[in-house]
């Protein structure tokens, strides 16, 4: 059962997501957010907080964003879940693992325009302070979320920043993380599509540049991807 306040929150952000569809945009997939025990403990909840993502979201490797747009930029180097299959709620480990034809680099740019502590509906009805995401390319031999050997690299204006071996140590398991996207949409009459991704959170503490800053992502073989805030 989902907590009242997650409950109101999507519902309001998934009536906005609703109201662009309805007005030509593509769905692109879903975002996690939260999802590290320690901002579960702070926010009160249970599970993380899902957004959505629209076709409209991305942008290409390499693209500037400038502060004055932003209340706070955050940058997010996340991995993307890719679906073959759509999934409903009470999927098991295994149609989880089934449902996944692949692995792949994103970089999620968010926008901190209120506090987290103003609690997880704001931020839900806020679609998770979700902006733009950048997306590198597909390891479908990581289908299935096979994690096995998969490394990350990741630098901060040219200076390597520490990512975990562990790549779901921030994030918690992917699969659980599937698996619990599916059973909060489907809670409120929603469900993962075929073809969708998920960007499952960041594999590090978020980033929140305070000077002009170029972030650069490699996961596995996917050629790297990169973000610049000015």
């Amino acid at each position: 059962m989902l907590d009242e306040r997650i409950r109101r929150g999507m519902a309001t952000q998934l009536a906005a997501r609703r109201r662009r569809l309805e007005a030509g945009e593509q769905s692109l997939g879903w975002k996690v957010g939260f999802g590290a025990p320690q901002a579960m403990r702070g926010l009160g909840i249970d599970r993380p907080l899902v957004g959505h993502l629209l076709q409209s979201a991305v942008v290409e490797s390499g693209h500037k964003f400038s502060f004055p747009a932003f209340a706070k930029v955050a940058l997010e180097p996340e991995i993307a879940v890719y679906l073959g299959t759509g999934l409903d709620d009470g999927a098991d480990a295994a149609a989880v693992r089934a449902a996944i034809s692949g692995l792949g680099p994103a970089i999620e740019i968010a926008d901190v325009t209120f506090p987290p502590s103003d609690g997880p509906e704001t931020i839900l009805a806020g679609n998770v302070y979700q902006r733009a995401v950048i997306l590198g390319a597909i390891d479908e031999r990581r289908a299935g979320a096979e994690l096995t050997g998969l490394a990350a690299t990741l630098s901060v204006n040219e200076s390597a920043v520490d990512v975990p071996e562990n790549l779901q140590a921030n994030t918690g398991p992917i699969i659980e993380v599937v698996a619990m996207v599916a059973d909060t949409l489907a809670a409120m009459g929603e469900s993962l599509a075929a073809g969708e991704l998920i960007i499952v959170g960041s594999i590090v503490p978020p980033l929140f540049p305070e000077t002009a800053t170029s972030l650069t992502y490699t996961l596995g073989e996917a050629a790297p991807i990169s973000v610049n805030v000015a």
